[in-house]
């Protein structure tokens, strides 16, 4: 059995070899004294003590183990090859944080958002109560909001932080009613846009004896571009890098001097392996994405990020503005991986020890499913499955091999031809819109779709708890026209513009619908227009045509903001019950088979 982080020895505490205290930098220090050490001599209390952050992010509601490739964390081995690890399950998250405190005086657990939303039918069909319930468990201490906590409205999140019964479905367990979170909901840069005041706490003080740690949480400002309109009515969200500096001064004058920014926006190691070294050649040099200028811009008063969103792992040293070093982490998604940074305290200056780059830093530990599972957890588990059960495990359809959606790293995934078509089938008919093509945005894929059986349904069963997982959110689909000169246009905007220039978003296309993905070329050039066609013949930009998607995108969902200037729009089903009424009409001995790729043509 071969070793992985869980089992490599705990981080080393991070300190320096020199104790002297740079104003708001954390610590470059004047004299040796290891942490730990006493400054006085005799009884006297140790000037520094360890402390343990356990961090982790994008968890989703994943309280079963993920499913597919979505359940596995690649790890890079010392000969270079890779090795898939199966990975996640809130029963052996809940094991592994507990083991890592164990001989920690001083440990405190974050998050940088996604907690919830997204999330498999286990949670949530009963609005992710089941998932709170469970980070409870956790001994949670404090999250930002992600993007996906407002799925369901601000209403909804409030209810998720201070508690009651679901305003519409009551309460789920007989005499039970929802007590909501124990653990802080930070959302600094979220604003009530009448009140111009945080919708919720902007910051949380962690004490523990004569320790304090200051943390603040935000989202992406972008936010707005990945919700529905309506999940952020009446919000506003504000630039991080500014919101994070307001309060970081904010809490020094309060004499909080230790400070982790908890950031739901993240970056793209140059490697997807989990213990991936993204400091070499040097400090940050293999990590892109957002977060690399906001930690280059965050002010030195903050001394970690812990950070999320783009559901990778990496753990990277991005120099401060004032050029000293400052970790910067994630821990991939679902429940894979946690992070376990620690930190040196020093309790004269308040502040924490910065280490050089040389030092040790955090790790990235998996969660494997290899150890004892928590009972607590799996008793939770068995709960909220018993009230499940009746529609989980419905079966729904049958395929004949793995269908990788979520898992795919394809521009054209095969369970997202599924959708599209699933989509296009259930909206051509003249009383149900008359659709032409369908349009599916690639983050609403959430899991494959796994031949093997995780249950007692049998390998090949697709049942609703699995699709459910697939498609979550329960969009309507909305029919609308759109110009052949918006079609093309919604194509560019893919590939260019500020949401995905940087990050290329590409739509996944119902069957007829084909165009060529130029990636050797720049911007709105890489899709080649006189390549696009639907049956054949080629879009014609005055000619109109009935287009489905879900009620997000036609929203301008994703930076597709043509999207939003269709016309006649149709509202349809919901998205699930497109894609299950698709799954219906297969049979065990007619199962559906994963769509063959090449109705996007990629030139690299």
């Amino acid at each position: 059995m071969s070793a992985t982080p869980q089992r490599h020895p705990r981080a080393r505490r991070l300190t320096l070899t020199a104790l002297a205290v740079t104003a708001g930098a954390g610590a470059m220090v004047a004299a040796a004294l290891p942490a730990g050490a006493a400054s006085g001599g005799g009884a006297a209390k140790s000037r520094t003590v360890d402390v343990q952050l356990l961090s982790f992010n994008d968890f989703h509601g994943t309280l079963e183990p993920p499913q597919g490739s979505s359940g596995n964390v690649t790890e890079r081995q010392a000969d270079g090859t890779t090795k898939a690890i199966p990975a996640g399950g809130v029963e052996y998250l809940a094991t592994s944080l507990r083991e890592a405190r164990k001989g920690h005086e001083y440990s405190v657990t974050a998050a940088a958002g996604d907690m919830i939303g997204g999330s498999p039918m286990l949670s949530g069909l009963f609005h992710d109560e089941p998932s709170i319930e469970a980070l409870n468990k956790l001994k949670l201490d404090v999250t930002s909001v992600g993007n996906h906590e407002f799925d369901e409205g601000k209403t909804e999140l409030r209810r998720m932080a201070y508690g009651g019964c679901h305003p519409v479905e009551g309460c789920f367990e007989y005499g039970k009613e929802f007590t909501g979170s124990e653990f802080k909901y930070l959302a600094a840069n979220v604003t009530d846009e009448k009140t111009k005041r945080p919708m919720m706490n902007p910051t949380f003080i962690w004490k523990k004896g004569d320790v304090k740690i200051g943390f603040i949480g935000v989202t992406l400002e972008g936010t707005p571009d990945v919700v529905t309109a309506e999940g952020v009515k009446g919000l506003k969200f504000g630039d991080e890098v500014e919101t994070i500096n307001k309060y970081a001064a904010e809490l020094n004058k309060q004499g909080v001097k230790s400070i982790v920014a908890l950031i739901h926006e993240g970056g793209l190691p140059a490697n997807g392996a989990y213990n991936y070294d993204c400091d070499a050649p040097g400090a940050g040099a293999g990590i892109s994405g957002a977060i690399v200028d906001i930690a280059k811009n965050v002010d030195p008063k903050v001394d970690a990020l812990v950070t999320g969103h783009t559901h990778q792992a990496y753990a990277c040293n991005i120099p401060d503005p004032a050029g000293n070093p400052r970790m910067v982490t994630s821990a991939a998604s679902y429940g894979r991986l946690f992070t376990d940074t620690a930190l040196t305290y020093d309790r004269q200056t308040k502040d924490i020890v910065r280490t050089p780059v040389s030092a040790p830093k955090p790790v990235n530990k998996v969660v494997t499913r290899d150890q004892p599972k928590a009972a607590d957890m799996t008793e939770l588990i068995q709960r909220w499955s018993a009230l499940a059960a009746p529609v989980a495990n419905r079966p729904q359809g049958f395929i004949s091999a793995d269908i990788p959606g979520r898992g795919s790293e394809a521009y054209e995934k095969p369970l997202g031809d599924l959708i599209a078509d699933a989509q296009l089938e259930a909206l051509a008919p003249a009383d149900k819109g008359g659709a032409q093509l369908a349009l599916m945005n690639p983050g609403g894929i959430r899991a494959d779709l796994a031949y093997k059986a995780s249950g007692t349904e049998g390998d090949g069963v697709v049942t609703y708890g699995e699709s459910y997982t697939v498609q979550p959110f329960n969009n309507l689909m909305n029919i609308v026209d759109l110009t052949g000169a918006q079609l093309i246009t919604a194509l560019q905007q893919q590939v260019s513009g500020p949401v995905n220039g940087p990050n290329p978003k590409i739509l996944q296309v119902s069957k007829g619908f084909t165009y060529t993905l130029d990636m050797t070329k720049t911007g709105a050039d890489r899709i080649v227009v006189d390549s696009v066609k639907l049956n054949g013949a080629a879009i014609d930009p005055a000619k109109t045509y009935r287009v489905a998607m879900n009620e997000f995108l036609a929203g301008g969902g994703d930076g597709f903001t043509v999207l939003k200037e269709h016309k006649n729009k149709l509202v349809g089903a919901p998205d699930l019950e497109c894609f299950n009424a698709f799954l219906a009409k297969s049979t065990a001995t007619t199962p559906i088979a994963p769509p063959a790729a090449g109705r996007i043509t990629v030139v690299k």
